[in-house]
């Protein structure tokens, strides 16, 4: 009797052993499971955080964002040392297309005609394919811009006006014109065409 009592305390406590056993190996299992999530979730937030460099020097990473596919300028006014506008780039399939903007100066332009009782009135109106400073500094030198394309039209005499180019070469001598007054000012003109949106000689 005392014997089998000893055997049934024994068998208790090697149950009760391998129970722990167990318990203690599930633990083990759990704690690793858990360090190895929170290791992979540290090193996966760390990929976009700051990148150790040399000599201890954190240098940001840079995310890079997807094209979205519009047309838009070059931000050449960030860049130290830009003095140009950029051109501004139409998406086309095909080939490389450039976007046109168009700016009118509001009042009309009046000049007499050299050695002539006519009066010349136009309005004009530019065009370009360069980013929008070029439109800014039109509109900040309109008053020179006006003085120029005035001077260039009170050099017309009465005999010009008969000539089939005639408004093509005052549209160009305008545009050249208003171009070196530009560039005198900004370092860039930009101006790629002059167009007559009014036309009036009497």
């Amino acid at each position: 009797m005392a014997e089998e009592e000893l055997e049934n305390a024994g068998s208790g406590r090697s149950l009760l052993r391998k129970l722990m056993v167990a318990l203690a190996v599930l633990l083990a299992i759990t704690l690793v499971s858990g360090l190895t999530l929170f290791l992979y979730n540290y090193l996966q937030q760390g990929k976009t955080a700051d990148v150790e460099g040399p000599a201890g020097l954190s240098t940001p990473q840079l995310k890079v964002r997807p094209d979205d596919g519009e047309s838009k300028a070059v931000a050449s006014a960030d860049r130290k040392g830009a003095k140009e506008p950029a051109l501004v780039k139409k998406q086309s399939p095909e080939f490389t297309r450039f976007e046109y903007t168009y700016h009118e100066i509001q009042r009309p332009l009046l000049a007499n005609l050299t050695n002539s009782r006519k009066v010349m009135q136009v309005q004009i109106a530019i065009m370009t394919r360069y980013d929008d400073r070029v439109i800014v500094n039109v509109k900040k030198h309109e008053f020179a811009l006006r003085s120029v394309a005035l001077d260039v039209m009170r050099k017309i005499t009465e005999d010009e006006l008969s000539s089939p180019n005639f408004r093509k070469e005052l549209a160009e001598k305008i545009r050249k014109e208003a171009n070196a007054t530009l560039e005198k000012f900004e370092d860039f003109g930009g101006i790629e065409e002059v167009y007559f949106t009014s036309f009036v000689v009497q």
